[in-house]
């Protein structure tokens, strides 16, 4: 005796009731939820790991440069017998508090360089402003030395360095296995 079997064709299939589907849509719905915060997640410690990918690429400019600037300085006329990496002011009297790059001294300057991968004008405006605490800093201190500023990139774009020239800052930006420094348009600022 040979077995029937039954085979069931799709417009004879009853459709899902109301529960069924609105049940497929909150499963639906919740997977699509676990995937948008792990997608969050995944972005939040990708552009944490960025950040510090582009600090570390910020340090590692601050080191090619700093040691040579000294020798760049001088053949602009600038001469800093001493170069200080990290420096900070931390004057909690005053209120005054900055972070610097580099600092360059002689007795009667003091040139503070802020470095970045790819500096923006708002870099540039930031490092203005750390120029005026500075003085005021050095004011209230007895500091009579000249400031002076600069602008350090990996990568500078033609804009920012126009406006940090066009500010009185000096740039330093790569050319080749080196850097160059270009002087600002016209006097450099002083603080």
């Amino acid at each position: 005796m040979e077995a029937t079997q039954t085979v069931r064709h799709p417009q004879d299939a009853t459709p899902p009731g109301f529960e069924t589907v609105w049940a497929i849509l909150q499963e639906v719905g919740k997977k699509q939820e676990e995937t948008a915060r792990q997608m969050r997640e995944t972005d939040r410690r990708l552009d944490k790991q960025l950040g510090k990918l582009g600090n570390r690429i910020g340090e590692i400019v601050e080191y090619m440069v700093a040691p040579n600037l000294r020798e760049k300085f001088r053949e602009l006329g600038l001469n800093f017998p001493q170069v200080n990496q990290n420096s900070d002011v931390a004057d909690y009297d005053n209120k005054i508090f900055l972070e610097i790059d580099v600092k360059l001294e002689n007795g009667d300057k003091v040139m503070l360089v802020e470095v970045k991968t790819k500096p923006t004008t708002k870099d540039v405006q930031d490092h203005i402003k750390r120029l005026k605490k500075m003085r005021v800093y050095a004011d209230l201190h007895g500091d009579k030395r000249t400031f002076l500023g600069s602008v350090a990139g990996a990568v500078v774009t033609a804009n920012v360095k126009e406006y940090a020239l066009g500010k009185g800052l000096y740039v330093i930006e790569p050319s080749g296995e080196t850097f160059n420094i270009i002087p600002p348009n016209g006097q450099p600022k002083e603080w």
